[in-house]
């Protein structure tokens, strides 16, 4: 007969977090319950390594829990007994131990939230149900909603000196911001030409075919390379703070310098590439930012690549989370420009004769992961220009990168990317011609189309599609001083340019699947 417990602890794939306050103390009675469960490989088509990487670390996880002397439930995918649902699993197991109370950490993302919730309130009562903190982000739900409150723009800047006065970083004796200034992003725009040489890769390889084996009798859908045999990401806070300090130590001296820069040879580049780590947090954010600002005091990094660094994660990552909990739910519908053009069968494959999509979404499909300016100029450049629809697109970004948890990935895809919140999160529309693109990197070299012409069958399509888009969009988007000068550039252009471009615009859009 199963031995009998108090209290259920819920750990869910993403909160993976060895220093949580409920591991300090060995409990008997408290039985930790972790589950492999459809419900989440399912609810969107995900990336193969994602499925992979998420299911080994939590079973490395409650290695972890058990060798630590605590009571472990692990729900495998393929367990006889598995309900393929969080709430129907967990009202089994709380039966089945004759649990008094369940209790869970709580979820990033809305749908997880409001599930749990209604959970407490009808499959698990009248047992004592209770929600506790993370304890991993540097914010509450609600902190930037009140930063925030009766400002018209949520900028972002004004949250990022606000995190960095509250947390001490980067500060003088006199709370100033070191180097005189707060944000060194313009000095972060370089394109490399192949020095300094990309590090070797520093992440641990697994070997999980059997675990991957597993899934697919399962019959899980997936899409992208899985990579079974040689998984490149952390799957414990151990291998994961070893990435830390491999990134420290060889690429975030260059990481500033060439951090928006796009390279065929060179995927990784400088990226610290922790975000999947962070994300299911086995590593804190403070201890990430705190371990960057060492390397800068003690002279082993320079501060604009440490500025860059820290703003990605201290601001950025904390502010969008922000965004989502405060327009949560129904930020999800927006599509404040009226965008419906389907993905294009590409997004699937790379199999598209633009060399910048053709690497970057092709890396995508193998790696799980591209850089920042792969997903926001790249990929979510031309969905924007090409009027392709948010929401398609949010499935995309959400099921293809290992670090992909909606809270993150909605306001960036939806607001940052796509401007579907029209305007909430981003200033302007980030969207730019195929002038950027050559300016960044080499991924316009030997590409089928020329990134100097705008009309004409072998013309760049972002350079029409560029002016077609504010042309489209001039009801919503002319008045927005940080437009007046694209605006002045299109109205210079004459009649039977203008008219060129868009009609180019127009058979593009017509004819995406061949591109």
């Amino acid at each position: 007969m199963t031995r009998a417990c108090h209290t259920l602890r819920l750990v869910l794939g993403d909160q993976l977090n060895p220093g949580h306050s409920w591991f300090a103390q060995v409990d008997p009675q408290v039985v930790y319950v972790l589950m492999e469960v459809r419900q989440e490989t399912d609810y969107v088509l995900h990336h193969a390594q994602k499925i992979l990487a998420i299911f080994a670390t939590m079973r490395d996880f409650a290695r972890q829990l058990r060798e630590a002397g605590h009571r472990v439930r692990y729900v495998a995918l393929d367990d006889a007994s598995n309900r393929q649902s969080i709430p129907d699993n967990l009202a089994a197991l709380a039966a089945h131990y004759r649990a008094q109370a369940v209790q869970w950490q709580q979820p990033d993302e809305w749908r997880l939230d409001a599930q749990l919730q209604d959970c407490a309130a009808t499959a698990l009562q009248p047992l004592a149900c209770k929600a506790v903190d993370s304890e991993h982000f540097l914010t509450a739900r609600g902190d930037l909603a009140a930063l925030m409150h009766g400002r018209r723009q949520w900028l972002m800047e004004h949250f990022y000196r606000h995190m960095r006065r509250r947390h001490q970083v980067l500060l003088d004796a006199h709370g100033q911001p070191e180097g005189g200034q707060w944000n060194f992003d313009h000095d972060n725009r370089k394109p490399w030409s192949g020095t300094p040489p990309e590090p070797a890769d520093w992440r641990p390889q697994h070997d999980h075919s059997g675990l991957w084996a597993m899934i697919k009798r399962a019959g899980v859908a997936s899409f992208g390379a899985p990579q079974a045999d040689a998984l490149r990401w952390p799957l414990n806070r151990g291998e994961a703070l070893a990435c830390l300090d491999a990134f420290i130590t060889t690429a975030l001296p260059h990481f500033g310098d060439y951090e928006d820069a796009l390279a065929a040879q060179a995927p990784r580049l400088f990226h610290s590439l922790l975000s999947f780590a962070l994300n299911v947090k086995m590593l804190h954010p403070l201890e990430v930012v705190q371990r960057a600002e060492s390397a800068w005091r003690a002279g082993r990094a320079p501060l604009a690549a440490v500025e860059g660094f820290v703003r990605q994660i201290l601001g950025w990552r904390e502010y969008v989370r922000g965004i989502y909990w405060a327009h949560m739910p129904g930020y999800d519908a927006h599509n404040a420009l009226g965008h419906h053009q389907p993905l294009p069968h590409w997004f699937w494959s790379g199999d598209t004769r633009m060399r910048c999509l053709h690497l970057a979404i092709t890396q995508s499909l193998q790696t799980a992961h591209a850089h920042h300016i792969q997903r926001l100029m790249v990929i979510g450049n031309f969905a924007l220009l090409a009027g392709l629809e948010p929401q398609a697109l949010h499935r995309w970004y959400l099921g293809i990168y290992i670090d992909a948890f909606e809270w993150v990935e909605l306001p960036n895809t939806l607001g940052m990317s796509q401007r579907a919140d029209g305007g909430v999160i981003a200033t302007k529309p980030y969207v730019s011609s195929a002038a950027y693109l050559q300016r960044m990197g080499d991924y316009c070299r030997g590409c089928a189309y020329d990134p100097k012409q705008k009309t004409g069958a072998r013309a760049c399509p972002f350079n029409a599609l560029y002016w077609d888009f504010f042309a489209r969009h001039a009801p919503a988007l002319q008045g927005n001083p940080r437009l007046a000068l694209v605006y002045r550039q299109w109205q210079k252009m004459d009649e039977p340019q203008q008219t060129a471009l868009r009609a180019q615009a127009t058979q593009l859009r017509q004819r995406l699947e061949t591109l």
